[in-house]
């Protein structure tokens, strides 16, 4: 079985971020969100991976790359976002002619898909798809299911009326057939070729799609607050780990400390978080639930519940809290007093407060 990962789209509701990065590839627990797609892949046994990439696919095929994976790994061009099902139809020469798994690159799955993997391949369906309860349906794509018989009856892509609250998770068991499906659906509304009418399509000719309800958390990584959140689920499951110097300060809590990082002048570190190599801490309070990348200054600053990216300098930066604060980032104290703040904040931006 093949495994094909979608790392395309502009990632508009995250911006100023990714102007100049793949949303994809913005770090959760200082991993790309992608990284945690590919483990999740490799660990339910596919062997074979086909990555869709878009906007900054330099960027997507350098990263992966950079990385050794215990997998083949491809990738395929989509020249503009015309919709998932058009991302499939791209790769049909290399998913060919049997069962493969899809995988929208900005989801994380608490798990991971094992089971899902193993049900899709004993089941005798054209298709099977994880599902998830929402409290707004209206925004995903959502699915009216036969509980009984385990299969989905309707699909419908963002409806303005649900008629459930069971939403796509957006990991796909897929066969064949589905390009057969994509080549007789036309543009939705939104002028892409959407997945959902294509496996609606199948309902239509009878064809059977089971589904599974995901057992722990999900979360869709296309907004700061839900980047936040995810990067709250993962650190909460994080075991502590030392590999820096930590000098006059207090450690509390499940932390992991990179190499050549220095804690120092009287910090403290409150668990869970994450703080990569080759950085300084210095009379600054860090935590809960922040992931700070490496190559990071965080002096005379308190930073909580926070993704900091890699070479970011925060001196004097008062209270920092819920904020996503891009690569190379310089903060610096002005003349106003100290005060919470919330931040997004590009890569390679310069500011003071």
């Amino acid at each position: 079985m093949k495994g094909l990962i979608l790392s395309g789209g502009h990632g508009v509701r995250l911006r100023p971020i990714t102007y100049s990065q793949q949303k994809q590839l913005i770090p959760i627990a200082n991993k790309p969100i992608l990284f945690y797609c590919i483990e999740d892949l490799i660990n339910a046994g596919v062997q074979d991976i086909g990555i869709v990439v878009g906007p900054n696919k330099e960027q997507v095929m350098n990263t992966v790359l950079s990385f050794k994976w215990d997998a083949n790994i491809e990738f395929f061009c989509q020249d503009a976002p015309r919709g998932l099902a058009h991302a499939v139809k791209i790769s049909e020469e290399f998913l060919k002619d049997e069962k493969f798994i899809m995988y929208l690159g900005d989801n994380l799955l608490k798990g991971g898909i094992n089971g899902f993997v193993r049900d899709f391949v004993d089941a005798k369906v054209e298709s099977s798809l994880l599902l998830t309860r929402v409290e707004d349906p209206q925004h995903y794509g959502v699915a009216l299911v036969d509980e009984q018989r385990k299969v989905i009856l309707q699909l419908l892509e963002k409806p303005k009326k649900p008629p459930s609250n069971l939403s796509i998770v957006g990991i796909y068991g897929l066969t064949p057939s589905i390009f057969e499906a994509i080549d007789n659906i036309k543009p939705s509304w939104r002028g892409e070729f959407e997945i959902t009418d294509a496996l609606h399509w199948l309902i239509e000719k009878g064809y059977s799609i089971r589904y599974d309800l995901v057992e722990g958390w999900w979360k869709d990584t296309g907004k700061p607050e839900d980047l936040l959140e995810a990067n709250r689920l993962i650190l909460d499951g994080i075991c502590s780990e030392n590999k820096g110097c930590i000098e006059n300060s207090r450690i509390n809590g499940r932390i992991v400390i990179g190499d050549n990082t220095v804690i120092e002048e009287h910090s403290t570190i409150a668990g869970p978080t994450i703080i990569g190599d080759n950085c300084t801490i210095s009379n600054a309070y860090v935590g809960p639930f922040t992931s700070i990348g490496n190559n990071c200054r965080i002096i005379d600053t308190e930073v909580e519940n926070s993704i900091v990216l890699d070479g970011s300098d925060i001196v004097h930066g008062g209270k920092i809290i819920e904020s996503l604060i891009g690569k190379d980032v310089k903060i610096r104290k002005n003349n106003s007093l100290p005060k919470g703040k919330k931040l997004v904040i590009g890569d390679n931006s310069e500011i003071e407060l």
